[in-house]
């Protein structure tokens, strides 16, 4: 599924976007919508200087881990050795072939606090190929975005993924599709909460490496804010400057208003011509919840807030309560190819600050959002000494278009003991959006 914009003054057959580039306008028509497969690019794999996750000697224990398809990079001087996360999938068919993206966040050993942003290819969705260092062609993997380096800028300390789009014209060469990156930026600036007595586990962005060796920092709330990137390759990007002073797409709300911490986590659905509509996350301190909000743009760069769309939940029952009673956070929205509803996977928090995963659906991806499961999660934590048994969330969420069985694929960051995180597949039974597997067997 894709965006297609008609005769986009930006794409061109032979133009290269440099990386990290700050653009401070983009010429583009807004695109219509078309229900296609595509083919964006060319991909030849036995050219890229990779390491595959299943192979580099990783120790045995956890080759056969329940749902893990992509841990931790092997070497230490990875960029992404420390920590992985916030997965981003798209799947592309041809005549003759399948091809699967996986943007994440990772952080390194050398700078555990700082993620960037790396791609991963593969031909299946389980098996992935990555790379340790920073991508060096069109052909390439791994590292392809990091921090900003203005130092007025909204992203100076951090990155991570939020959504990508296809953006494409029908005038120009399918390997001329333009990729937009919706991600957020933190920087160093602390967030100041006026209630005395608010304690969480998660932080802003959260640290689960650091909740053993340093509890208070692993919880620190740093301002973060939405971002939008541009590339031809899904490589080399460019940042399109928003309209807030940092460069940002819009700012936090007012002081009264449920997101005025921070923003976190934009994901953007394109739901017609003229109409894009972006979900996203933040904690309301006065409620002492994690919500969910959403907003809308004509054009993609400039946003209008609707406001708050889902929230936590107090359960009436003795127990510990709903799995997402302190709120949801990290939205994943997609149509349902087959009665054009909205489906929403998100990571709920629950009262102790364990999060797993539950679904939500609406007629028109606005309003009256509906849960479809009840006190417990969708996808919860793994059993006894599991990889994920502590923590899963950041949740995305891929319909298997053509497939006879029409399933759902669920990508999701699971965090195990010592806060060590990977990436986990858990497959539905059918369509049915209630029942997943974390799947069994998968060899890295």
């Amino acid at each position: 599924m894709e965006a297609t914009a008609v005769n986009p003054s930006i794409v061109t057959a032979s133009r290269t976007v440099q990386p990290y580039r700050r653009l401070s306008t983009l010429s583009l028509r807004f695109p219509t919508y078309r229900n296609k497969r595509v083919s964006p690019f060319t991909l030849t794999i036995t050219r890229c200087s990779t390491t595959k996750s299943r192979e580099a000697g990783q120790d045995s224990s956890i080759s056969l881990k329940r749902g893990l398809v992509f841990d931790l990079g092997v070497s230490k001087d990875s960029w992404h050795s420390e920590e992985i996360g916030s997965p981003v999938v798209k799947r592309f068919l041809s005549d003759n072939e399948e091809r699967w993206y996986m943007w994440y966040h990772g952080s390194s050993k050398q700078n555990p606090v700082s993620d960037s942003i790396g791609l991963a290819v593969s031909n299946n969705g389980i098996h992935w190929e990555r790379g340790n260092g920073k991508v060096e062609s069109s052909e390439d993997v791994g590292l392809v975005m990091s921090c900003g380096e203005d130092w007025w800028g909204f992203d100076t300390a951090s990155v991570r993924p939020g959504e990508v789009v296809i953006m494409s014209s029908s005038k120009v060469r399918a390997n001329s599709s333009v990729y937009w990156m919706y991600y957020t930026g933190y920087t160093k600036e602390t967030v100041e909460f006026q209630s005395q007595d608010f304690t969480s586990v998660l932080g802003n962005p959260e640290r689960f490496h650091l909740c053993d060796e340093n509890a208070e920092k692993s919880r620190v709330y740093y301002r973060s804010l939405p971002g939008l990137a541009i590339s031809q390759d899904g490589r080399h990007w460019a940042r399109i400057e928003g309209e807030h002073h940092s460069g940002a797409l819009f700012d936090v709300g007012s002081e009264k208003d449920w997101d005025f911490l921070y923003i976190a986590s934009p994901h953007v659905v394109f739901h017609g011509d003229g109409d894009l509509r972006m979900y996203y996350h933040s904690f309301d301190e006065k409620t002492g919840e994690f919500c969910i909000g959403m907003a809308r743009s004509r054009d993609g760069i400039k946003w209008l807030k609707l406001g708050k769309i889902l929230g936590g939940r107090k359960s009436e029952k003795d127990g510990l309560g709903f799995f997402d009673e302190l709120g949801g956070r990290y939205p994943c929205v997609t149509r349902n190819k087959r009665d054009e509803s909205y489906v929403m996977a998100y990571e709920g928090v629950d009262r102790t600050g364990k999060t797993s995963i539950g679904f939500a659906v609406s007629k028109d991806g606005i309003k009256d959002w509906k849960r479809v499961q009840d006190e417990e999660a969708v996808i919860a934590v793994g059993e006894g000494g599991a990889w994920d048994n502590e923590g899963v969330g950041c949740p995305y969420l891929i319909e298997m278009d053509g497939d006879s069985d029409h399933q759902w694929r669920l990508y999701y960051r699971g965090v195990g003991n010592g806060g060590r995180t990977g990436i986990g597949l858990a497959v539905s039974q059918g369509n049915v959006i209630t029942s997943f597997t974390k799947q069994t067997g998968i060899h890295l």
